[in-house]
Order: structure tokens, then sequence, then C-alpha cells
């Protein structure tokens, strides 16, 4: 929904807070003086522009002994810090009020080339459309550690410092400071460090200050530690080998090694190559035959290498949709609709080729770091070394290095999750969105709560080039976007009528020719969908049985055990229990940060690499609080502590005591933490190292395992029954998708979906694969209420650590809407109200809805007054199009 307007005017330039226009003329032009503007990024409450529409600019001369062009990453002095910035575009105006001698110099370039000029239309879309500082979707765009801010410290000058009695006259901050100093091994804080022990900044001031004047402790600045460029020796072939005349015969052995791999390889690996050691190579880099040298060395991701694969043979289906796709030539959404297992991939892989023999680059996004290595290994399989992974999970450098690669402009493929959106890919030729309905690809905090689809879209139509959302079950956005409300029955490709949802009149059409809706109706080879059956847990309990299977699941996985076939269990919440009570006096554990009831995991421990051992743990799944279980009730001594509701752990714990020979795999985030560990987990799957894989919403998305047959869904219930407009579209997408995992081999599938509720709407629409009738349903309903994709919702979070005044500030925020309210009828105030849960972190959440109505604009000038009027201690971040409200 794109209610608020994007502002294009040039950007306006700030120094030391003066401000001046870059479109009017000026007297102070020196034409030999280089001078650049750049965007510093400046710490939290620095410095405060007078006006709030421009950007942090500032004016900074260029050194003659460095060069710097637009979209370079700089250093440069800020008052008493070294601050990262970027250069933005160069200039030859001297601002208002300054005189060259004031204009401070840049000190180096860290990065060069990594901001492509042609992002800024896109990052300021991006701040201006979801409310947030231009420096803080640049710091969400660019790769972690290249702005940094240099840090104050203070150490001491353990010389001057008598060896007693300066307890005596020392004040007590100073004599606190002191004391912190001596304790460290180093003799050396960080300011930020030093405050928060001591208590606050006064009382830090104030004893360092004592410190100082007698000479006993300095202040200095830690320059900020760039990422670096990894450095390793390589060995190149300088001289003809078959000239060589005074080397042994294992010598030249080895220099023909060396020019069968072209001339040049990195020295480690020529050595493995070789079975050599490196005595041996320096010997000829003395006779004058080779070369060692330093390189750098970029850390990609790329995955594990293949065997090559070649383009599969495709379904008419399929062939249609590939057709359509090469032949568009500029920008176009495309929404590719396939039933699970039809096939997307492979139409993506043979989109893209065509796409890498222009000399364009793709780009494609994954919900979840999880479905990276499948799709990579798939990739890589036919792209090979051209394909690359950039996601949150990979290690700074990697990050930092793949970025640079990826400004070379050589035709590459990169697959990443919501954060590769940004990936400074030219020329770009294609986009694409795997399981495009999915909640990941929204950003909830820290701000820019920005949606990877609508910025792929505007990234798209900037790069002229094609977006293909590719799902199993499109969310309700895309749908009303690309097939519109009218005509639904049949297929548009050209001359598309599409129902304009933000227009003032709900049934206004807009003759358009740049949406294709595509359909993918059967599976490969024309297996059928698996058939869910569906498990009534009231009949379960009346017929005596109380585990969390039902007799049908526990017939399928003995059947699984005795066939030698494989199935996914899906839970949807990870640990062992929801909540931890006592049956004698009623008594919960709850977060002490977090105004929610701890869950009960098991933690497997290996005791000094000699046993296992479980230790029983609580933990808090929204700030990670975790504590040791104990065994009496806190409150009133109760041996009768209990815990109770069923997650992933359980689930497996329970499989262990019915089915001890069943080999089972957990896969959740609890279990994939480390690197590679989605990787790992799926190839010992694949691999039939296990009979069962037993997860959360990770298995539903995009998993491709031919060996499934039995898909059973523990309780449907927990995803039915959420206080949230979208439960229904969430639930039936999660659940539509986890039966799709079954049946995709030569075996056929089927699905047990265990509810308390079968008649709910949702389960109905899933037993009988009604994504169509669902949809009409769930819009009519939304459409009703001017819920998306009707009307737009932007959220105000508001939280603190003071409950009082964070609601009282809500409170004011109320006042301040409600008359913006007045003024546009279209739009609806709702709240203030606390959040679902109210405390996380021990930081205290209220919140504020604004509801627009189709067509309706809110200036967002009136919602920076906002941000204006907030107070330090409370953090406000406006949500727009939130998919979330708690």
């Amino acid at each position: 929904m794109f209610t608020i307007t994007f502002d294009q005017s040039p950007l306006k330039v700030a120094e030391a807070g003066a401000s001046y226009n870059t479109n009017s003329s000026s007297d102070n032009s020196f034409k030999e003086i280089r001078l650049i503007e750049v965007l510093v990024d400046i710490p939290a409450g620095q410095f405060k522009s007078q006006d709030r529409d421009e950007p942090q600019l500032f004016t900074y001369s260029i050194p003659t002994h460095i060069n710097v062009e637009p979209g370079d990453i700089l250093s440069v002095p800020f008052g008493a810090m070294y601050l990262g910035a970027i250069a933005i575009r160069p200039t030859t105006q001297i601002p208002p009020g300054l005189t060259l001698e004031q204009i401070k110099p840049v000190d180096e370039v860290v990065s060069k080339g990594l901001f492509p000029p042609y992002y800024w239309q896109l990052l300021q879309q991006i701040a201006t459309y979801y409310q947030t500082p231009l420096i803080q979707v640049i710091r969400t765009a660019l790769p972690p550690g290249l702005l940094r801010r240099s840090q104050r410290r203070v150490r001491l000058c353990v010389d001057k410092i008598p060896p007693s009695g300066v307890e005596n006259f020392l004040h007590p901050p100073a004599l606190k400071i002191l004391q912190l100093l001596q304790a460290n091994k180093s003799k050396d804080m960080s300011w930020a460090e030093l405050k928060k022990k001591v208590g606050g900044d006064y009382w830090t001031r104030k004893g360092y200050q004592d410190l100082l004047d007698r000479g006993w402790a300095e202040s200095y600045l830690d320059t900020p530690k760039t990422v670096q460029a990894k450095q390793q020796l390589a060995v190149i072939l300088i001289a003809d080998p078959h000239s060589a005349v005074d080397v042994t015969k294992r010598q030249q052995e080895v220099l023909q090694i060396l020019k069968s791999c072209g001339g040049e390889a990195w020295l480690s690996e020529f050595l493995r190559l070789c079975k050599t050691s490196s005595s041996t190579v320096k010997t000829l880099a003395q006779k004058g035959y080779v070369l060692l040298e330093e390189r750098e060395m970029l850390r990609l991701a790329q995955g594990i290498e293949q065997t090559p694969d070649r383009p599969k043979t495709l379904t008419p289906h399929q062939t249609n949709a590939l057709n359509i796709i090469n032949q568009l030539s500029g920008f176009a959404e495309i929404l590719l609709h396939g039933v699970t297992g039809s096939g997307k991939t492979e139409v993506y892989l043979q989109a893209i080729a065509p796409i890498l023999e222009q000399g364009k680059s793709a780009l494609v996004l994954v919900p979840e770091i999880g479905l990276t290595p499948q799709l990579t290994d798939r990739f890589r399989a036919r792209f090979g070394e051209k394909v690359c992974v950039y996601h949150s999970g990979l290690s700074e450098g990697e990050r930092y290095d793949t970025w640079r690669n990826m400004t070379r402009q050589q035709p590459q493929i990169i697959i990443g999750t919501r954060s590769a959106i940004f990936a400074p890919l030219s020329p770009l030729g294609l986009i694409i969105l795997d399981e495009e309905h999915d909640s990941s690809f929204k950003q909830d905090r820290p701000a820019p709560c920005y949606h990877a689809r609508n910025v792929a879209l505007w990234r798209a139509q900037m790069e002229n080039c094609p977006l293909i959302l590719g799902s199993a079950t499109p969310s309700l956005e895309s749908w009303v976007a690309v097939r519109g409300q009218q005509g639904r029955g049949t297929p548009k490709h050209q001359n598309i009528e599409r129902f304009d949802p933000i227009s003032p009149e709900p049934n206004s059409k807009s003759l358009i020719n740049d949406c294709y809706y595509l359909s993918l109706p059967e599976r490969i080879q024309s297996r059928p969908l698996p058939p869910v059956e569906v498990v009534d847990m009231r009949q379960e309990l009346r017929q005596k049985n109380r585990s969390i299977f039902s007799s049908r699941l526990q017939r399928a996985l003995q059947q699984l055990q005795e066939r030698g076939q494989q199935g996914i269990l899906f839970i949807h919440r990870r640990g062992h229990s929801t909540f931890v009570s006592c049956r004698s006096c009623g008594y919960v554990m709850e977060c002490p940060d977090c105004d929610v009831s701890l869950s009960y995991h098991h933690i497997v421990e290996d005791a000094l690499q000699t046993s296992r051992q479980v230790v029983p743990t609580l933990r808090c799944h929204y700030c990670n609080y975790g504590e040791l279980y104990p065994q009496r009730c806190p409150q009133c001594d109760s041996p009768y502590f209990k815990h109770f509701g069923s997650g992933t752990q359980r689930v497996v714990e329970e499989l262990g005591r019915l089915f001890p020979e069943l080999r089972l795999i957990r896969f959740d985030s609890d279990t994939t933490r480390t690197k590679d560990a989605h990787r790992i987990l799926l190839t010992r799957f694949a691999q039939r190292e296990a009979d069962l894989l037993v997860g959360t919403q990770m298995l539903t998305k995009g998993l491709d395992l031919a060996g499934v047959s039995l898909v059973g869904v523990v309780s449907a219930d927990g995803l039915l029954h959420l206080s949230d407009y979208r439960a229904s579209e969430r639930a039936f997408q999660t659940l539509l998708q986890v039966a799709g995992r079954a049946g995709r081999g030569q075996d056929p599938g089927r699905v047990i979906i265990q509810t308390y509720t079968p008649e709910h709407p949702v389960i109905q629409a899933v037993q009988h694969y009604q994504y169509q009738p669902f949809v009409e349903r769930e819009l009519q309903e939304r459409q009703e209420l001017n819920y998306p994709p009707f009307g737009q919702l932007i959220a105000l979070k508001l939280s603190g650590l003071n409950q009082a005044e964070v609601e009282q500030t809500a409170e004011q925020f109320a006042e301040v809407l409600f008359s913006i309210a007045d003024e546009i009828p279209e739009l609806e105030v709702v709240g203030p109200a606390p959040a679902p849960i109210l405390r996380v972190a021990n930081r205290y959440r209220w919140q504020i809805l604004l509801k627009l109505l189709p067509g309706t604009f809110i200036d967002p000038t009136r919602l920076e007054q906002l941000q204006e009027v907030c107070p330090r201690s409370i953090r406000l971040m406006i949500d727009v199009d939130p998919l979330h409200l708690g």
C-alpha cells in the first residue's frame, strides 16, 4: 500500500547546523579546492538539524593524496570523534557562514565504491515511506562494520599514582573510577562502560576531572576498526617450466602442476594439490621460477561444490510460464502461483540462464537462512561459482567481501534473505522472491520496518527488470495487486485490469500492462497432492487416548518405521513445554524482565566429552533470559511442579518413548544456531540417516525432500486462535505449505492434521486444497473492515523503562493524532493501548494504530512532529504496514 508519497527533491546540505540550498548561487566558489558532501553516521542526540526534512550532510575537503568518489565509505573527523561517512557528491560551494579554514579534511577512504550512486533514489524512498532517518536505512543496507565510530576511552597513568592513601582525599566518583580502572587488566575502559558503572554522565565527568587534574588518568579516542580485506599468500609462475635447467625432477613436476592451474594458485591449496612442502616452493622462488606474493582473497560463501546439473524437461504449464517471462524486456510484476512440488525452482533456474548470457545478474530472496543451503546447492549445480550467498548468518568478513564482489559488475546470482534486497548488483536483470507470502520478509525491528517485497518492487521499477513473486499460497496483497478483484477466474497476461486498493473509489480500475499471473496447477510428473486427513482430538480423549499423538498418527509412524520411509512432524513452537506451573498453588514461572511465562527446555550437555546429561532449563523466548528449572515451587515449596503444553523437545521425548527405534532429527531455531547447521541436518536427513524430521515453521518453507511420504501436524490449534486479523491467512498458508512437503518423490504422500476444531474454516480449506475460495472469503471480511489490502495500517510503538511515562506519552500522542483525524475523516485512530505483551526485556510497551481508508493520505511530516516531542527516555518506532500487532 503506497499512501505516503515519496519526496524525490534534491538532498540539502547542513554543515555544523548551518543549512544551505545546493541550488543557490554563492560567491564562495573555490574550483581549485576539492570538496565533497558526505552523509555522516552521527550518534543519536549528538547533532540536531534545524530542519527535520534535511538529511545530515556535511562538507569536507579532499586531501591531495587521496581520491574520493560518490559511494565511497569514508572516515571523517566530527568534533572529538572520527565517524563513518558516505561520499554523496562533489561540490565547489562553501556553505554560507563558513570559511574554507573551517572545513575539515577527509581522514581516509575506508572502502571504495561500495555504495552505487543509483541507490540514493531507492534508499530515500525507503526512508520516506517507512518514516526512518536516511542514515538508519543506510546502516541496514550496508554490510556491518563499514560505518563505525571512534570510541572515547579512559586509561590510568599508573606511574603517577601514589602507592597508598588515595582513598583519603579523592571524591567518591573519582575513587570509584580509580578502583574500576585498577581492577581492569589493561587499566583502560571505555567511557560508556564507566558511565554505566559509576552512575551516569555527570558523576563520571566529575570523577574523571578529579583524576585528570591530578594527572592520574587521561582520555583518548580509539579510532574505528573497520572490516579489513583478507590477505593470503599466492604462488605465481614467472618462468617457463620447460626452460628450467637447475631444478630437480620433483621441482619440475611442481612447476608443471602450477602451469596447469593457470600459472597461479593460493599457496596453501597448491601445497595440498602437489603434496609437497613450502620449502620446495621457496626454493623455486629463490631460483626465480615462481613468485610468492600476498594477495587479497575474497571470503565468498558459495556453498558446497555440486555435480553439474542440466536443465530439466518442463511441463506445459512451466513452459508457458517460462516463455512469458523470457519475452519480457523491462519491468513487470509476475505472480508465479504454483502448487507445492510444481517446479517453481526449475522455472527460476531456466529464467535466469538467459539473464546471465546477457551479462546481467539475478537476485533470489528466500524467507529463512535455513532455505539458502538447499537452494544454493541446486543453483550451484546449474551455474557453478557464479552463485554466492548473502545473509546475516555470514561473518562480517564474508558479508564485506561478498558485497565488494557484487560491485564488480560481473554476471552473478545472489541468494539471500531480506537484507540481500540491497545487494549492489549492476546491471540487475531479474529479482525473485521465493515464498513471497512469508512474513519473514518484513522486518519488525529495528527500524526501518521495511518489507522486502515492497523494496523489491521499487527496485525492479528503477532497474527496469522483472520481479517474480513465487508461492503456493500467495499473500492477499500480491493476489489483489496482480490478479485484481475483478475477473479472478482467468489468468491475465496483457492489458490487465487491476483493482487499485488505494484509489479514492473502491471499485476503480487502472489499465496496466506490467502485471502477470502465471499458474502451475499440477505437480511434476503429474504426482497427486497428498490427501489430508483431519483427526478430531476430542474423539481421541473420549477414547481414553491422552497421548499427544492420535491413534491414526501412531499407526502411521509405526508403518513409516516398518516400510523404511521418511516423515516430517510439525509443531508450531520450539522448546519442551509452553509453561511451568505448580499444581498445589497455581504459581506460574514467569520471566523477570517480560510479561510472559518461561518455557521449559531440555538442554543436552556433553560433560567433559565423556558423558551426556540433560539440564532442565527455563527460557524466555522474547529476551532469552534463562535459569535452571527449580525442583520445588518457589512460592509454596510444593514438589508438584510440572510443565504443560508441547514443544519440539517434548514431542521428541514422547517419540523416543513410543518408538525407540525411530531415528529422529530435531530441526528448529534451538538446533540450528551454529553456522552451517541447517545444511548439516538437512543433508543427514536427505542421506537417510534419520527417519523423522521434527521441527517448527522452518519445515514449511520450500524444503524439497523426495523421501518424505508422511507429514504430521501435532496440533493445528496453536495457529488458529490468535488475536490477529491475519491469523487465518497465516494458519492456512502454514498448514498448506507443510502439507506440500509430502509425496514429492516416488512414494505417495499422506498428511495427518490433529486438531480440536476440525470444523474450523481454515482446516476445511486446507483439507480440500481450496485456496481460491478461502482467499475470496478472507478478502470479503478484510474489505468490510477496511483492513489490508483494502486499507493501510501504521503502528506507532512506544517503549520505555518507566511504565507511567510510556503510558502518559502514548496518551499525549493520541491527542495529537485525534486532532489530525478530525481533519481527515478517513483516518481512524485506535488506542492508545498496552501491547499484547506489556513488558519485554524490562521495557514497557504501548501502541497506537492508525487505520487509513483506501486513498487516504497523511502527510509524513505530521508523524515526524511526534518524533520531535518524544522524550529521550521513550523509544518511538513507526511501523508502516505492520504484519504483527504484538
